[in-house]
């Protein structure tokens, strides 16, 4: 949408526009719309500071799609295109305000979803894996493909102060699962994990995790 010129009547206004608008460019994957993931980064390190003051449940969900190769492969690279912006876009309609999707690479997405008690988490879950699965891609006239993803979830231990890779880990162990127990499917970590590690220990009082990403 093109803004309005208003340079001339107001020059700090324009300017802002123009800061607001580069500061949303730099915070988008190119591609396929949503978060990129220094994005995604500094979303979960929020998320971590919240869960370990309030205690309150929060999910990451890692997206991965399946046989993109596949994809690639048998219909060109502008086809693998096509289905990651369409991917992004039913994964950013399956999302509440509070949450974040994000780009994590390649053909990987991922989710944050503050306060999701763990009784809706695969609910949750199967909703965003039923979205893309219902939505066969068109990749060239007359040719819709079917596209599927696998979804691994696990929760941030709550009133522990965690670490992003030790969350993102738990998650990415179930989304192995889900690969390897035929695709197309959400496994979360069920129930949520009580054990605190070691290192999650070391970090209980340490400083937080906004520190890091500075």
């Amino acid at each position: 949408m093109a803004l309005p010129d208003t340079r001339q009547s107001d020059p700090a206004g324009w300017l802002q526009a123009v800061v607001d608008g580069l500061c949303e460019l730099s915070s988008r994957d190119a591609l396929t719309g949503p978060a990129n993931r220094r994005q995604f980064e500094l979303a979960m390190a929020r998320e971590i500071d919240r869960v370990a003051r309030a205690g309150e449940p929060a999910l990451v969900l890692m997206i991965d799609i399946d046989h993109f190769k596949r994809v690639n492969d048998t219909h060109g690279h502008s086809a693998g295109d096509q289905v990651l912006r369409a991917v992004g876009q039913a994964l950013h309609e399956c999302i509440r305000p509070m949450d974040t999707v994000a780009r994590m690479g390649g053909e990987e997405f991922a989710m944050i979803l503050p306060n999701c008690p763990p009784a809706f988490g695969q609910t949750v879950a199967e909703r965003v894996r039923n979205k893309v699965q219902m939505r066969p891609v068109n990749v060239a006239p007359g040719t819709d493909i079917a596209v599927t993803v696998s979804i691994g979830g696990a929760y941030a231990p709550q009133w522990v102060r965690s670490s992003a890779p030790l969350w993102i880990e738990r998650a990415d162990q179930q989304l192995y699962r889900a690969k390897q127990e035929g695709r197309n499917r959400a496994c979360l970590e069920m129930p949520p994990v009580s054990h605190v590690s070691a290192e999650e220990k070391g970090l209980l009082f340490g400083h937080s995790q906004f520190q890091d990403l500075e």
